[in-house]
């Protein structure tokens, strides 16, 4: 048995920041990661952090366009957190080295993306900021002596014991004992067949909170990225940034025709698109970057290009696909879950932040913000005078969920949970054999209406009743609704 005062589970960009604010407040971590550092969904982020930088700027715009892209659903409390605190976390990381683009003055050079009403967003190496920020932390992760990090095995199990989280066991039957343990597993977008994610992003870390008894939210309300390459061999669902329309990118259809505010807030987008597509009956709308300085974003282009496609050239064509998991792990402002001793930081974690409907580039700014508070209160609180015991791994491997969805599952949440939704769908998905998708279509049955990300064909309006309100569901109880202001 292995035993640390923080197990950090996940090394995207939340896991690596908690596992080294842990560190330099002089803990010893333990980090487990299912893949190698810098291989992580994070890694491949192309938005950036969203956070007031600018002399336009304030708290008080930051604040009211994610509560408008939230659809009267976000938690304010979490939303004031992370406009106030997040530029804070844009300096810590530029103090651990992370080199943020910079105009010729040496200022950060801020970007605009949809639902945001000034530029506030910052990118390193244009769409390449998930990139250069998981590469910089694990860096400086791997030369920690605080940190012992274990790849290539992922979380089996939470070890629950006398009401608390006590630790984690691995694949390889290592038990991982800890005063806290951290989630930062990323969210569940792979679960649906089309999908921006890589296929590790299947909910893990949500089923393992949930099976060790905490409590999750708003499993409904799933983001679907309006602007993913589609019918591209060896490209299909690869995200083409929203940075790219906020530099004048625009979006046709068969005709030629623009049909939408291209910085709309994500789910207006993807709906215009959805629509357009169902009406012509095409697979793709066009988008237009050709008057995009190509120099921007060489990444997306670069990938583009190695596909056959020209950006400077044609138009590339994209449709919506599964792209952000707003529900996850029940939380407080402090990252703490229904259990005592595990926090969720990050896609795994709900705090009701982005409401209905994310802020583009809010996420990367929560999970730099959260997991700072995740490891302020971990260590603030009292050691466990009684110690860890030897939990039984033979207990704890029969109550870990799967890994992996199956093909025919992923088919059924696109089909059945995907942009437009009904009673007879979600229904069927109550019959899944994956514990998530189950969990998802109680959570979407629950909320008849349509608000944000969770559109349902058979109750199109939006009920003024539900704000505020969310969908909660604990292991082995009815669903319940809570208000969380």
């Amino acid at each position: 048995m292995r035993s640390a005062e923080i197990a950090v589970v996940g090394a995207g960009g939340a896991g690596l920041y908690a596992a080294l604010c842990a560190a330099r407040a002089g803990a010893r971590v333990t980090l487990v990661s299912a893949s190698p550092l810098a291989q992580t969904a994070s890694y491949w982020a192309q938005g950036g952090l969203a956070a007031v930088l600018a002399e336009d700027d304030s708290f008080e715009l930051h604040l009211a366009d994610t509560e408008r892209a939230g659809r009267g659903l976000v938690r304010r409390s979490a939303a004031e957190i992370l406009v106030r605190e997040a530029p804070g976390r844009v300096r810590d990381l530029q103090s651990l080295g992370v080199r943020f683009d910079a105009d010729r003055y040496g200022r950060l050079a801020l970007g605009l993306e949809g639902g945001h009403s000034v530029r506030r967003v910052v990118h390193a190496g244009g769409s390449a900021t998930g990139r250069r920020v998981v590469r910089q932390l694990s860096a400086l992760v791997a030369e920690d002596p605080r940190i012992a990090v274990l790849e290539g095995t992922r979380a089996k199990a939470l070890w629950r014991e006398q009401g608390r989280c006590r630790g984690l066991l691995r694949e390889d039957g290592q038990v991982v004992a800890a005063g806290s343990v951290i989630l930062a597993t990323g969210g569940a977008a792979a679960l649906w067949a089309r999908t921006t994610n890589p296929p590790g992003s299947q909910g893990v870390g949500m089923l393992l909170a949930h099976a060790a008894g905490a409590a999750l939210a708003d499993l409904e309300l799933l983001q679907f990225h309006p602007t993913a390459v589609i019918g591209v061999p060896g490209r299909e669902g690869f995200l083409v940034t929203e940075a790219i329309r906020g530099e004048g990118a625009t979006l046709h259809d068969a005709s030629g025709e623009r049909f939408v505010d291209e910085l709309a807030p994500r789910d207006e987008v993807a709906r215009a698109i959805q629509e357009r597509l169902s009406e012509t009956g095409e697979r793709a709308v066009g988008l237009d970057m050709r008057m995009v300085d190509p120099a921007r974003f060489p990444n997306v282009v670069a990938a583009l290009r190695e596909a056959g496609l020209d950006p400077t050239r044609e138009l590339i064509p994209v449709a919506p696909a599964a792209h952000y998991m707003m529900g996850g792990v029940v939380t407080d402002l402090h990252a703490r879950s229904s259990l005592p001793g595990l926090y969720a930081v990050g896609e795994s974690s709900c705090t009701g932040l982005h409401g209905a409907n994310r802020l583009a580039s809010n996420s990367l700014s929560e999970c730099f913000v959260f997991a700072r508070r995740a490891v302020e209160d971990a260590l603030a609180r009292p050691a466990d005078p009684s110690g860890p015991a030897q939990p039984d791994p033979q207990a704890l491997l029969a109550e870990a969920p799967p890994a992996t969805a199956s093909a025919a599952t992923r088919e059924a949440l696109w089909r059945d949970a995907g942009i437009v939704r009904s009673a007879e769908g979600l229904e069927r998905l109550l019959d899944d054999p994956h514990p998530l998708a189950r969990l998802i279509a109680r959570c979407a049955l629950e909320r008849n209406e349509s608000r944000g990300a969770h559109l349902r064909s058979d109750h199109p309006e939006t009920d003024p009743a539900l704000d505020e309100r969310h969908v909660v569901v604990a292991p082995g109880e009815p669903v319940t609704w809570q208000t969380w202001r």
